[in-house]
């Protein structure tokens, strides 16, 4: 028998992937999390096989779960509910222990197929969210990294470093520090030393106004 957590804030998803699981005769659903902290908990009281774990929960983040879980209870399968909308996260969930996605909108047929796939140690990565990861990881390579114009940076005088470039690229993007940390490994005491050279090499301290200017200067854009 298949041990299920289901964790999100939304009922009617809960409940449906709930009555969808339940139909199976070896698949059992063992509790229901309505935010992260509650989702941690139920799995040290339960010690569920897997954890269906949506992002955007209220107290504490399915992704930050998912790394409490994956540091405490390491066995534990964890699979992100995700939709399209979400492809920022993607990086940060991987970075952070996840074993695959599950798509919000999958045929009931395919969750069920994906819950016993993930259980016997197979990542489970849709084809729509590999894409979007590549595309994410893309942004971290030298030739991603080189994918600005830096002509009027340096017509200025202000030259970024290849790390400077990846951080700046992340910001512009509309990651948070958290995501820059995870995304390239750091921690994101280093990410804020790094912005606050970019910062001062642009001459602002407001990062909003900092973000404006990088897409002026490094992508052309009006704005």
């Amino acid at each position: 028998m298949i041990r299920i957590l289901i964790a999100d804030d939304q009922r009617l998803l809960r409940d449906g992937l709930q009555t969808i699981l339940q139909l199976e005769d070896d698949l059992e659903v063992v509790g229901v999390s309505e935010n992260g902290q509650e989702a941690y908990e139920a799995v040290r009281e339960k010690r569920p096989d897997i954890v269906l774990m949506d992002i955007k929960m209220p107290v504490l983040d399915g992704i930050e779960a998912m790394k409490l879980i994956k540091r405490d209870y390491p066995s534990t399968v964890v699979l992100i509910l995700t939709t399209f909308a979400e492809d920022k996260f993607i990086v940060d969930a991987m970075a952070g222990g996840a074993d695959g996605f599950l798509l919000k909108d999958m045929p009931a047929d395919k969750v069920i197929q994906t819950v016993r796939e993930a259980v016997k140690g197979q990542l489970i990565l849709p084809a729509a969210i590999a894409a979007k990861l590549a595309a994410r990881l893309s942004v971290l390579s030298d030739t991603g990294a080189d994918a600005f114009d830096e002509t009027e940076l340096r017509r200025q005088g202000l030259v970024l470093t290849e790390r400077e470039r990846k951080i700046v690229l992340l910001m512009i993007e509309g990651y948070s520090n958290r995501q820059i940390s995870s995304a390239l490994f750091m921690s994101e005491g280093t990410v804020r030393n790094y912005i606050s050279v970019v910062y001062n090499k642009i001459g602002t301290n407001d990062r909003k106004t900092a973000i404006a200017k990088l897409k002026d200067l490094l992508l052309g854009e009006a704005l």
